[in-house]
């Protein structure tokens, strides 16, 4: 395993004794405008902020300039804020309100999602039934079409980035993170890769990718919604990279007995490892499973109920969570470069 940042070669700076501006433009003081409070979710600088001309609360990202260290960096963060504002009006995406700029940080002003990351609601809610995780992906796979009619891809999508509206029941699902996106125009390919391990395609692994790899993460988090675990794992980055490369998903194991045929359909279109014939996200829409009243049962899965009646059946909320606990143990979000 080589270096797990791809970019060594670049030209470091000071951080926050930088001569361009981040932003290049001047902006208002944040302090002046917004009050700070408390931090929301569990990685990353963002906090809940209060408008003082209004009183409306929003969320606020705060990013040091001491941590961009290489131009690419800087780079990162301005086309991170053109993408959000690119997408601003998107009903399933985070709306940023605007950016601003000190001798310090750069912080983001985005619409406030008081009900928490979309893999904390799953873990929290216990038990879902196909019908359930069929409109979980409905909404993931529409926001992946919003932004491939416009022209961005976003590569790092995991379910730590997508956060729910509210606490309610129905809350909406809004996409978030998008320090990785990038514009891209038809036939484009990519070299750079990027993103978190567990949901890469393996044509990033190859560095030859264009925007079906987000199909491909999606997949995956469809893969864990029923089963609880992800396809690919391994002890280490190498390993779960070979698995990746490797092609091999399990279908036969517990719970996948259970699920049915359409569901195991989509799966497999979704993590096929050649782009050129994976499903599109206009395809993912139109497929039955998916299918707003399609043919997604409403009975609990065996898969997604908190206990079996099996001593051999793992209970997928308590894999869930070992998941969870352990993806969060390495990186929320994972560079690497990998030589074979």
């Amino acid at each position: 395993m080589a270096s797990s940042d791809p970019r060594p070669a670049r030209r470091e700076m000071k951080g926050a004794t930088i001569d361009t501006s981040v932003l290049q433009r001047k902006t208002e003081d944040l302090h002046k405008l917004y009050k700070l409070g408390r931090r929301l979710g569990h990685f990353g600088a963002t906090y809940f902020c209060e408008e003082k001309g209004t009183g409306k609360a929003f969320a606020c990202r705060t990013i040091s300039k001491q941590k961009l260290l290489v131009q690419a960096d800087v780079e990162e963060v301005r086309r991170e804020i053109q993408i959000m504002h690119h997408l601003r009006g998107q009903p399933n995406v985070v709306m940023i309100r605007d950016a601003y700029e000190d001798d310090q940080n750069v912080y983001i002003v985005m619409e406030l999602c008081e009900g928490g990351e979309l893999f904390d609601r799953i873990v929290e809610k216990g038990k879902y039934n196909e019908a359930e995780a069929s409109a979980l992906i409905r909404t993931i796979v529409g926001v992946i079409a919003a932004c491939h009619s416009r022209g961005v891809m976003h590569r790092d999508l995991k379910p730590e980035n997508f956060l729910l509206s509210s606490k309610s029941e129905n809350a909406p699902l809004k996409a978030t993170g998008f320090r990785l996106s990038v514009f891209f125009k038809p036939g484009e390919k990519f070299t750079d890769i990027v993103g978190s391990l567990y949901y890469t395609a393996p044509e990033i692994l190859s560095r030859n990718y264009g925007p079906e790899a987000d199909i491909w993460s999606a997949g995956v988090i469809l893969y864990v919604l029923l089963s609880g675990v992800p396809p690919f794992r391994g002890d280490t980055e190498y390993d779960i990279s070979e698995e990746i490369l490797s092609g091999r998903v399990d279908y036969k194991s517990y719970p996948w007995p259970d699920i049915t045929f359409s569901a195991k359909n989509l799966v497999k279109r979704m993590l096929d490892r050649n782009p050129n014939t994976r499903i599109t996200a206009k395809e993912v829409l139109a497929h039955p499973w998916i299918a707003v009243d399609g043919v997604a049962p409403t009975e609990p899965s065996v898969a997604l109920t908190k206990a079996s009646e099996s001593e051999s059946a793992i209970s997928a909320v308590s894999r869930l969570k070992q998941f969870l606990a352990t993806f969060k143990k390495m990186a929320v979000r994972v560079r690497f470069s990998i030589e074979f």
